[in-house]
């Protein structure tokens, strides 16, 4: 007699295998997420905080140039008028920037010596150039605390110029990517608006006459081809501008006194 074999249980748990591969699966995805957003984060801080401190020095000036005050006791608006730029006469110019420089050789005659400070007079007005070597960490735009005495003196020789002051960071052609910087531009950007930063500190110019710029490497003033044109290149330049153009490199002649033209000429 044949016995009628049982039929085979069938499971309806199988779907949890694959539920279970795939929890296992999202969840090492979302841990790879928030390993990524870990490791930027404090390079991601530090960047916004570059740009933050940057725009906060140029919304001051912004401030100060369009800001007017009503008077409302004679029930009419009385806006104060901001004073406009002066173009100086050349000579006149030419006076202050030569008796600024002379001044800076003095304090900095040990810098200048040592090549970590250089002082000129160029097309734009006076260049004070700070060298990488001697100011900055490489990569790092935090000046060496033992280089704030230098910065303070540059500040006391440049205390109540009536002319505008542009901080410009420069580097070398070689690319840079490290925890704080992705690009040299955001590196002499930085470097830029940690000056910029330390000359609001210290009360040395008005912050209407400060401005903050990054050129990356793209305005070389020595051949990167060579471990000494790429040092000369690393700089910090404060350049010291008059509201004219005037090449002052060169000694001015007559017909140069009144060749002073407005920037904004073409």
């Amino acid at each position: 007699m044949n016995r009628k074999s049982a039929p085979s249980k069938v499971s309806h748990d199988r779907w949890l295998v694959s539920y279970a591969d795939f929890i296992t699966l999202l969840f090492a995805f979302f841990v790879v997420l928030y390993a990524f957003a870990k490791a930027d984060e404090k390079r991601q801080a530090q960047v916004a905080d570059a740009i933050d401190s940057g725009f906060r020095a140029l919304s001051i000036a912004h401030a100060m140039q369009n800001r007017s005050i009503s008077s409302h006791s004679s029930g009419s608006a009385q806006p104060i008028p901001v004073p406009q730029a002066r173009v100086y006469p050349a000579a006149t110019v030419r006076a202050d920037l030569e008796h600024i420089r002379r001044d800076l050789e003095h304090r900095l005659a040990a810098q200048i010596a040592n090549r970590i400070v250089a002082v000129q007079l160029g097309r734009d007005g006076l260049v004070i150039s700070l060298r990488e070597a001697g100011f900055f960490d490489s990569g790092s735009a935090a000046p060496k605390p033992e280089t704030i005495p230098t910065l303070r003196q540059i500040a006391d020789a440049l205390h109540g110029t009536p002319y505008d002051v542009r901080i410009e960071g420069h580097t070398d052609n070689v690319p840079i990517h490290n925890a704080e910087f992705d690009s040299n531009w955001e590196l002499s950007t930085a470097r830029a608006v940690r000056i910029t930063r330390m000359f609001l500190t210290l009360q040395a110019i008005p912050a209407q006459q400060l401005s903050a710029d990054g050129f990356a490497e793209y305005r070389p003033v020595a051949d990167d081809r060579t471990n000494e044109g790429r040092a000369e290149n690393r700089r910090v330049d404060i350049v010291v501008m008059p509201h004219a153009v005037l090449d002052l490199g060169t000694p001015a002649s007559d017909e140069d006194q009144g060749s002073w033209r407005k920037i904004t000429d073409p």
